[in-house]
C-alpha cells in the first residue's frame, strides 16, 4: 500500500470533490426536468460524461497508489485535457454574462476549472514512495522512480547529477544503483533461456531435415548434417532470442518515433499556411500568431516523443550489451578443448569489446532501414500537393541512383569484413606478444613483431580507407539526390508548364520538405553502414556461440564420495580425441582406481599423460567407452593458472575462508616463506597471469587451491615440474604422498619425477596414447618393460623435480630479505590472514571499486582515470597526427561547400521573389542553371571535405597506433609486470577502434553541423534582424547547457572505459582457466563475478545515457524557441518583409534547433571519444628501455669473439623503492667455460640472467663481455649475441618455421638439421604442412614437452657464443633430457654456457658451480670441491639424494 502522505491523498480528495460536483450538476438538471423546466440535452450529457471520466480517474488514482506508482503520464495527460475544456467554458460564460439568471450553472465551470487546475498542478508533482516497497531500498537509488511526469518527459531528474558533475569530478559514490530490470542476473537469464530454446528448436529442425534427406539420399546425409548447422543454425536462433527479449521496449520506442514523425510532418503544413498569411495583407494578425504558436508546439511535441524514442532504444542497447556479454562469458566457460584451440584470447576480447558494442549500437539504426522510406513517400505527397505532376520527375532521380548505392553497400560490406579479419589477426598477435613479452625481450624480437603487427595494421587500415571513401560517396550521393530532386522539380515546374511560376510558398515549403527528405536520405546510409557492421559482428558472435561445448554427459560424475574399497574412478574401453576432426589421442583405455589410491602416470613426451587427465575431466571428445568419477574433483594443470586477485582468494577459490585450514595448506605447499615476504601477506595481489609470482610460486599456489578444496579426487598434472628438489620433496611428503594432507583421497599424479614411483600404490605407463603397462612399482620392475626403459634412460631415478625461477617482479620482498625462513608461531601466521585495515581487507577480497584504489600489494600500473575536461593538448596531439596542411585544407573545403549551400538557398529566395509577368518569370532559366551549378559545387565540396576528414583520421590513427605500439614495446619488463594485460589489450582493441572509426566520424559531423549553424545564423540575421534579440539569449542558454553537460559526460565516459577494462580482463582470464573452473565446478561464482563487473560498468553507462537525453531534450526545447521568435518577428514585421525573405528565415530557423543541438552533441561526442587519444598516449611518458640500436656502440662485430663474462661488484633492484635483489656479485667466466648456477628459490639465480640480458639495469657495478661493458651495447645487439632457453616454452601464432627462425635468417636445411638434433624431425614431418604447420595461440596444439624441444631447436639455430639455460629441460622426460644434454654438449662445445638449475645433477658436469644465497655468491668452485667443502652446495645435494 502506498504511503498516505499529503501529496498522495490530495488527488484522491480533489477527485471525490469533482465527482460530487459532477453528481450535483446531473442531479440539478434531473430535478429541473422533474419540476417541468425544459433543459437542453447538453446540460445532462456533459456532466454525465464528466462524472464517468472523473470516476474512472479516481479509480485509476487509487489503483496506482496501491501499485506504488509515484507519477502517472495517463493522469497528467487527462488533467491537461480536462483543464482546456473548463477554461473554454468559463471564457464563454464570462462573455455571456447574465449571472443572476442561473448562478449554479455559471459557477460550475469556475469550480471545475479550479479543481482541475489543482489536480493538474498535483499531477506535475510526484507522490510519496510506498511505505512498504516490494524491493529492498538501494543505497543510492535512481531518482527517476521518484520524479514527476514532466520531469520524466524532459529528463529534468538528471539535472542533479549533471550539476554535481559540473561542480566537481564525479566518482563512483555519485552514481545511482542499478535497477533490477537492468541487472545482469535478470537480463542474461532471459536471453540465455530464449537462446537455448531457439537453438534447440533449430537443431531439432536440422536433424529432422537431415533425417528426411538421409531417407532419400543416404550418401549425402553426412555432408548435409555438417552443412546445415553452419548455414541455418547460427544466425537465426540468436536473432530470434534477442528479438524476444527486447521486442517490447523496441516496439514502444518505435511507436514514440512514429508519433514524433507525425508532428515532424505537421510543421511543413503549418509553414505553408504561415506563408499564405504573410502573402495575404488582409489576414488578421492573430492568425499569424496562432500559426507561430502551433509551429512551436508541434516542434516541442516532436522533440519530446523523439527523445523518448531515443531513451528507450538506448536503454535497450545497454540491456542487450549486458545480456550478450553475459551470454558470451557463459559460452567461454563451456567451450570444448577443440573450440578453445580455434579461438584465441584476443578473439574473445575483440568479441566483447568491439563486436558486442557494434551489435548493440545498431539497434538505434534499425528503424532507419524502413522509416526514411515512409518519410520519402510522405515528402512526395507534399511535393505533389505543392507542385502537381512535376513531383513525379523526382522518382526517376531516386531510381537512377539506387543501383549505385546498392553497389556501394555491397562493396563496403566486403571491405568491412576484411577489416574485421585483419583486426582479429592483429588482436590475436598483439595479445600473444603482450602475454609473452618476456620471451620477446629475451631474444630481442621486438622489431620483428612490430613489423608483423604493422603489416597487418596496414592491411586493416587499407580496408578501412576504402570503406571510408565508399561511405563518403554514399553520403554525397544521397545529398546530391536531394539536390537533384529540387533542381529537376523546380526546372520542370517552371520551364515545362508556362503558367507555373515559383513563389515563396512553393519554394520554401518545398525546401522544408526537402530538408526532411535530406535527413531521411542521410539517415539511410548511416543505418545501412551500422547494420553492415553489425551483421559482420553478429555473424561472428553467432558463430562463437555455436561453437562446440564440453559434453556434460561425457563423464558420469557423482557428487557423493565413494566408500573405502570402492572404485572411485573407472574408464572402460575409452577412446578419446581432442576434436571430432582429429585422430584419437587415447586408444582403448581401461583403468579403475580404487578409493584412496595414489596412482602415478608416466611416459615419454607426447604419450598422452595430460590427455588422460583431460579425458577424466570431460575436456576431450569421447569416441567410445565410458568414464565415471565419484566425489568432488580438484585439478592442478601442468601450466599453472592464477587469477589476478589476492593469494587468499586464489586459494579459497570461491569457498568460505577457513583460517586454520588455510594456514595448514599454505605450510604444506611451502608457501608461507613466500607469503611472509609479500607486501600484504596473503592479501597481496598476484598480478595479471600471476605476473608478480615466479613459475614455482604459481604452481604451488595452484596446488594449494586444489588442496584447500578438500575434494575426494585429485588430478595432478606434473605439479613437481616447476619446483626444485628440496621443495618438490617437501610437497610430495607433506601433500601428495602416503603421509601427506591428501592421504585417504584418490590421487592421479602425472609426473616425470621417477624417484616418487616407489611410494605410489599403482603406476600406469603410457606410450603413443595407449596404456603400455600398469601395476605396482615392484611388479613393473620384474617385468622389465616400458617403465624399466624410462628408468634406464633417466640414469638417476632419485632425482627431484625441475627448477623454479624466482619471482620476476623481484626475488626479494620489499623488506629486503630473501623469501627464506618461515615465521615462527601459529599466532603470527594467523595474523597475516587479516590485514591491518578492514577496508583494505574488503577491497582485497571483494574486488576493487570503480575508482580502483590501490589495495595492498596491488601492482602500481592500474588503469588510470583522468578527471575534468579534456585538455587542449589532447586535441593538438590528434590534429598534429592528422597534419596541419590537411586540417587547413579540410576547413577550407567545408567553408567552400557551405558558402555554396548558402548561395543556393539565397538564390532560391530571389527566384521566389521574382515578379510574375503573364504567369511567367522572365529569368526562370537563368535562375535554374545557377541553382543547379551551385548545387553541383556544393556536392563536390562536400565529398572532398568529408573524404579529407576521414582520410586524415585514418592517417592520425595510423600514427597514434604506431606510437602506442612503440611506447609499449620500448617499455622495460617491469612495466608489463605492473600493468594488467587487460588494460593494454583494451587500448589495442576498443580505444584503437574508437580512434579508427568514431573520432573521424564525430569530427566530420561536428564540422558539418558547425558550418551549417553559421549558415543558419547568417540567414536568420539577414532576413529578420529583430531575431538577433532572441538568438543571443538562446546562444547563452546553449553554452550553459553544454558547459554543464560536457564535464559530466566526459568523466562518465572515462569511468566507463576504465571499468570495461575489468570486464575484458576477466573474460580473458576465464578463457585461459576454463578447464580449472569447470573441474572445480565453480562456474556459478565466476558467472556472478562477471555479472558484478558488468553491472558496475553499466552503473556508469546508464547516467551517461540519460545525460545525453537531458541535453538533447532541453536543447531542442530551447531551440524551438528560435522558431517561435523568427515566426513572431515575421508577424510583427509583416508589412516590411517579402514572402521570399520570410520563407528563407523561417525555413532556416526550423533547421537551427536540430543543427545546433547536433553541433553540441557532436562536440560532446568528440570530446568523449577523444579520451581514447588521451588513453593511447598514456604510456608515452612512462620510463623506457635503453636504445635498441644506439648510434655509437662499444661492441663491434663480430662480438663477442670469445664469450668471456665478468661481473664486477654487480647489483640490481627491480623497482627504485625496493632493496637490492642481487648485490656485490663479482666473478669471471672464462671463454668456453660451462658454469652452473644453483641456489634455493629467491636466491637470485635468474636475476643474474636478467641482468646479463639487461632486462633489469644494474643498480651498481656492471657486467663486461669480452672486455666490453654491456651497458654501452645496444639492447638488440646484446640480446642477439646471447641465447637463453627459458623455463616456460613459448610459441607464437604462425608457422613452425616462423617460430624457429623469427628473423628469417636460416635455410630449411638448417632448420631440419636442428630438428633432427632435438629428435623432432619425425614429429614435424608427420604434421600437415610440416614446417608450415600453423601453431595456435601459445602453441596449444602441441604438448608442453614438444614446445620445449622446439624452443631448444630455436636456440640451436642462433649459434651464439654465450648460452643461458634457465632449467630448459623442465618439461621433458628424463630419457629425452639426457639426449638433449648430449646434443647441447656437442652443439655448444666451444661456447660459454650458464646453466641455471635446481636439479643439481644438471650441473655435475659443469667446470664450475656458483651457489647463490640471498642475492650473493655464497660458494664457487668445481662440483667436487663444493661437495668436499660440505657447505650449502653439499646440503642441496643431500636434499636431492645425490650424496
Amino acid at each position: 500500500m502506498a504511503g498516505q502522505g499529503e501529496p498522495c491523498a490530495g488527488p484522491g480528495v480533489l477527485g471525490f470533490a469533482l465527482i460530487i460536483l459532477c453528481t450535483s450538476s446531473v442531479s440539478v438538471t434531473l430535478w429541473r426536468i422533474q419540476q417541468g423546466t425544459p433543459q437542453a440535452l447538453e446540460f445532462l450529457i456533459h456532466p454525465t460524461v464528466w462524472l464517468t471520466t472523473m470516476s474512472f480517474a479516481v479509480f485509476l488514482i487509487h489503483a496506482e497508489r496501491k501499485k506504488g506508482v509515484q507519477a502517472s503520464g495517463v493522469l497528467f495527460g487527462y488533467w491537461l485535457l480536462c483543464f482546456l475544456f473548463p477554461a473554454t467554458s468559463a471564457a464563454q460564460q464570462a462573455s455571456q454574462g447574465d449571472f443572476q439568471s442561473d448562478p449554479f450553472r455559471h459557477l460550475s465551470p469556475y469550480l471545475y476549472l479550479s479543481l482541475v487546475m489543482a489536480q493538474f498542478a498535483l499531477s506535475c508533482l510526484a507522490d510519496q514512495p510506498p511505505l512498504f516497497p516490494k524491493r529492498p531500498p538501494q543505497a543510492n537509488p535512481c531518482p527517476k522512480a521518484g520524479a514527476s511526469f514532466p520531469s520524466k518527459a524532459m529528463f529534468w531528474w538528471v539535472s542533479g547529477l549533471v550539476w554535481k558533475g559540473y561542480r566537481r569530478p564525479l566518482g563512483p559514490k555519485d552514481l545511482w544503483s542499478l535497477g533490477s530490470e537492468n541487472s545482469s542476473e535478470e537480463l542474461v537469464s532471459q536471453l540465455e533461456k530464449e537462446w537455448t530454446r531457439n537453438r534447440s528448436a533449430t537443431q531439432r529442425h536440422t536433424k529432422a531435415t537431415a533425417f528426411k534427406r538421409k531417407g532419400s539420399h543416404n550418401k549425402e546425409a553426412p555432408e548435409m548434417e555438417t552443412l546445415l548447422p553452419k548455414q541455418r543454425g547460427q544466425r537465426g536462433p540468436l536473432l530470434r532470442a534477442i528479438w524476444q527479449v527486447g521486442r517490447s521496449t523496441f516496439l514502444l520506442g518505435t511507436l514514440s518515433l512514429i508519433i514524433s514523425d507525425v508532428f515532424r510532418f505537421t510543421v511543413p503544413k503549418l509553414l505553408s499556411l504561415f506563408l499564405e498569411f504573410i502573402g495575404d495583407p488582409n489576414t488578421p494578425a492573430w492568425k499569424g500568431s496562432l500559426l507561430a504558436v502551433l509551429m512551436f508546439l508541434s516542434a516541442c511535441l516532436q522533440t519530446l516523443f523523439e527523445q523518448q524514442h531515443m531513451y528507450r532504444l538506448k536503454v535497450l542497447q545497454m540491456r542487450l550489451r549486458t545480456a550478450v556479454t553475459g551470454l558470451v562469458y557463459r559460452k567461454v566457460l563451456a567451450l570444448s578443448s577443440s573450440s578453445r584451440k580455434s579461438s584465441a584470447v584476443g578473439d574473445v576480447v575483440n568479441l566483447v569489446s568491439v563486436d558486442v558494442q557494434r551489435l548493440t549500437e545498431s539497434v538505434t539504426y534499425l528503424n532507419g532501414l524502413w522509416l526514411p522510406l515512409i518519410w520519402i513517400v510522405v515528402c512526395f505527397v507534399y511535393l505533389w500537393q505543392l507542385l502537381g505532376p512535376s513531383a513525379l520527375t523526382a522518382i526517376a532521380v531516386f531510381v537512377s541512383l539506387l543501383p549505385l548505392n546498392f553497389f556501394i553497400t555491397k562493396k563496403r560490406n566486403h571491405h568491412q569484413e576484411e577489416q574485421m579479419r585483419q583486426k582479429d589477426c592483429r588482436a590475436r598477435l598483439t595479445s600473444c606478444i603482450l602475454r609473452n613479452v618476456r620471451t620477446v625481450k629475451y631474444h630481442g624480437w621486438e622489431g620483428a613483431f612490430l613489423d608483423r603487427v604493422l603489416h597487418i595494421r596496414a592491411q586493416e587500415l587499407g580496408a578501412l580507407k576504402t570503406s571510408s571513401l565508399l561511405f563518403s560517396v554514399s553520403l554525397v550521393s544521397f545529398q546530391v539526390s536531394t539536390f537533384l530532386v529540387a533542381l529537376v522539380v523546380f526546372a520542370v515546374h517552371t520551364l515545362v508548364a508556362e503558367e507555373n511560376a515559383m513563389d515563396a510558398e512553393k519554394a520554401f515549403v518545398t525546401l522544408t520538405v526537402l530538408n526532411i527528405l535530406n535527413k531521411a536520405q542521410a539517415f539511410l546510409p548511416f543505418s545501412i553502414h551500422s547494420i553492415v557492421q553489425a551483421r559482420v559482428s553478429f555473424d561472428r558472435l553467432a558463430a562463437f556461440l555455436s561453437l562446440e561445448e564440453t559434453d556434460p554427459g561425457a563423464v558420469d560424475s557423482s557428487p557423493s564420495r565413494c566408500a573405502a574399497g570402492e572404485d572411485c574412478i573407472s574408464i572402460q574401453e575409452g577412446t578419446f580425441t581432442w576434436s571430432q576432426e582429429s585422430a584419437p589421442c587415447l586408444h582403448r583405455i581401461n583403468l579403475t582406481v580404487p578409493q584412496g589410491c595414489l596412482l602415478t602416470v608416466v611416459g615419454p613426451v607426447g604419450a598422452g599423460k595430460s590427455s588422460l587427465l583431460s579425458a577424466l575431466l570431460g575436456e576431450l571428445s569421447k569416441v567410445e567407452g565410458s568414464v565415471s568419477i565419484k566425489g568432488p574433483v580438484a585439478y592442478v594443470p601442468q601450466e599453472a593458472w592464477v587469477q589476478n586477485t589476492s593469494v587468499v582468494d586464489n586459494v579459497c577459490f570461491g569457498q568460505e575462508l577457513d583460517a586454520p585450514w588455510l594456514e595448514t595448506v599454505l605450510e604444506a605447499c611451502a608457501l608461507w616463506p613466500d607469503v611472509d615476504g609479500f607486501p600484504a601477506g596473503v592479501h597481496t595481489r598476484t598480478g595479471e597471469q600471476g605476473m608478480n609470482l615466479s613459475g614455482g610460486q604459481k604452481q604451488r599456489l595452484s596446488l594449494a587451491r586444489a588442496v584447500y578444496r578438500k575434494a575426494a579426487v585429485y588430478l595432478l598434472d606434473d605439479p613437481l615440474a616447476a619446483l626444485d628438489a628440496h621443495v618438490g620433496q617437501h610437497i610430495f611428503n607433506r601433500v601428495i604422498g602416503p603421509d601427506g594432507l591428501l592421504q585417504g583421497t584418490t590421487r592421479i599424479l602425472v609426473t616425470h619425477a621417477l624417484h616418487v614411483l616407489p611410494q605410489a600404490d599403482w603406476i600406469v605407463v603410457l606410450e603413443d596414447g595407449a596404456i603400455a603397462e600398469m601395476g605396482s612399482f615392484q611388479e613393473l620392475l620384474h617385468r622389465k618393460g616400458a617403465l624399466v626403459g624410462l628408468l634406464h634412460g633417466a640414469r638417476q631415478p632419485g632425482d627431484g623435480g625441475e627448477g623454479e625461477t624466482e619471482r620476476p617482479a623481484g626475488a626479494k620482498d620489499p623488506r629486503g630479505s630473501a623469501a627464506g625462513g618461515r615465521p615462527e608461531g601459529g599466532s603470527e601466521r594467523f595474523v597475516k590472514l587479516v590485514p591491518e585495515k578492514d577496508s583494505a581487507a574488503s577491497e582485497a577480497q571483494i574486488g576493487l571499486p570503480l575508482d580502483d584504489p590501490e589495495g595492498p600489494g596491488q601492482p602500481k600500473g592500474k588503469d588510470r582515470t583522468q578527471y575534468g575536461r579534456v585538455k587542449a593538448t589532447v586535441y593538438l596531439t590528434y590534429l598534429r597526427a592528422v597534419g596541419t596542411p590537411l586540417c587547413l585544407y579540410a576547413l577550407f573545403l567545408f567553408l567552400c561547400q557551405q558558402v555554396a549551400s548558402f548561395c543556393r538557398g539565397y538564390w532560391l529566395s530571389l527566384w521566389a521573389d521574382d515578379p510574375t509577368v503573364d504567369g511567367q518569370q522572365t529569368h526562370a532559366a537563368l535562375r535554374g542553371w545557377v541553382f543547379g551549378l551551385l548545387g553541383c559545387l556544393q556536392a563536390i565540396g562536400l565529398f572532398a571535405s568529408m573524404a579529407t576528414v576521414l582520410l586524415g583520421g585514418i592517417q592520425a590513427s595510423s600514427l597514434l597506433f604506431r606510437g602506442l605500439l612503440w611506447d609499449v614495446a620500448r617499455s622495460p619488463i617491469g612495466f608489463f609486470e605492473r600493468t594488467p594485460v587487460g588494460n593494454l589489450l583494451n587500448r589495442f582493441s576498443k580505444e584503437t577502434d574508437t580512434v579508427d572509426v568514431d573520432i573521424p566520424d564525430k569530427l566530420r559531423s561536428l564540422l558539418m553541423y558547425a558550418f551549417g549553424l553559421l549558415e543558419v545564423g547568417l540567414v536568420v540575421t539577414v532576413a529578420t534582424p529583430l531575431a538577433v534579440v532572441a538568438i543571443l539569449p538562446l546562444l547563452l542558454l546553449y553554452a550553459g547547457f553544454q558547459s554543464l553537460y560536457v564535464a559530466s559526460s566526459c568523466q562518465l565516459r572515462r569511468l566507463e572505459s576504465a571499468r570495461y577494462s575489468y570486464v575484458c580482463s576477466h573474460v580473458a582470464e576465464t578463457f585461459q582457466g576454463g578447464p580449472v573452473v569447470r573441474a572445480f565446478r565453480v562456474q556459478g561464482p565466476f558467472v556472478a563475478q562477471n555479472d558484478a563487473h558488468m553491472d558496475e560498468s553499466q552503473r556508469v553507462c546508464f547516467p551517461r545515457l540519460v545525460a545525453d537525453r537531458w541535453l538533447a531534450a532541453n536543447l531542442e526545447l530551447v531551440g524551438n524557441g528560435l522558431v517561435f521568435a523568427a515566426a513572431m518577428c515575421a508577424v510583427l514585421s509583416k508589412a516590411h518583409l517579402s514572402p521570399g525573405l520570410v520563407g528563407f528565415s523561417v525555413s532556416a530557423a526550423l533547421q537551427v534547433t536540430q543543427t545546433l543541438q547536433w553541433a553540441v552533441r557532436s562536440w560532446t561526442d568528440l570530446e568523449s571519444s577523444i579520451v581514447s587519444v588521451e588513453r593511447l598516449k598514456d604510456y608515452a611518458q612512462t620510463p623506457k628501455e635503453a636504445p635498441w640500436k644506439p648510434l655509437t656502440c662499444a661492441a663491434h662485430p663480430p662480438w663477442p669473439r670469445r664469450g668471456q663474462i665478468e661481473f664486477r661488484d654487480f647489483g640490481l633492484r627491480y623497482r627504485p623503492e625496493l632493496p637490492l635483489a642481487v648485490r656485490g656479485v663479482s666473478f669471471r667466466i672464462n671463454a668456453g667455460e660451462k658454469v652452473g648456477i644453483v641456489g634455493r628459490t629467491g636466491a637470485g639465480k635468474s636475476s643474474l640472467a636478467g641482468g646479463l640480458l639487461r632486462l633489469v639495469e644494474a643498480a651498481e657495478g656492471g657486467i663486461w663481455i669480452d672486455g666490453v661493458p654491456i651497458a654501452q651495447v645496444g639492447l638488440h645487439t646484446l640480446r642477439s649475441r646471447v641465447t637463453i632457453i627459458p623455463q616456460d616454452p613459448t610459441l607464437f601464432p604462425g608457422s613452425l618455421r616462423m617460430n624457429l627462425d623469427m628473423l628469417h635468417e636460416h635455410t630449411d636445411e638448417a632448420i631440419w638439421e636442428v630438428l633432427e638434433t632435438v629428435q623432432l624431425r619425425a614429429t614435424v614431418a608427420s604434421l600437415p604442412g610440416q614446417l608450415h604447420y600453423e601453431c595456435t595461440d601459445q602453441g596449444n596444439n602441441l604438448s608442453v614437452g614438444q614446445k620445449q624441444l622446439l624452443c631448444l631447436a630455436r636456440a640451436l639455430l642462433r649459434k651464439t657464443q654465450i648460452l643461458i639455460l634457465d632449467e630448459a629441460t623442465a618439461a621433458v622426460d628424463p630419457g629425452t633430457e639426457r639426449q638433449m644434454q648430449a646434443a647441447l654438449g656437442s652443439w655448444f662445445a666451444q661456447c660459454t654456457v650458464l646453466l641455471i638449475a635446481h636439479r643439481l645433477r644438471s650441473v655435475l658436469d659443469c667446470a664450475r658451480v656458483l651457489v647463490m644465497d640471498e642475492g650473493q655468491v655464497a660458494e664457487s668452485g668445481s662440483p667436487a670441491q663444493l661437495l668436499a667443502q660440505k657447505g650449502l652446495f653439499y646440503r642441496l645435494a643431500q636434499e636431492s639424494g645425490l650424496v
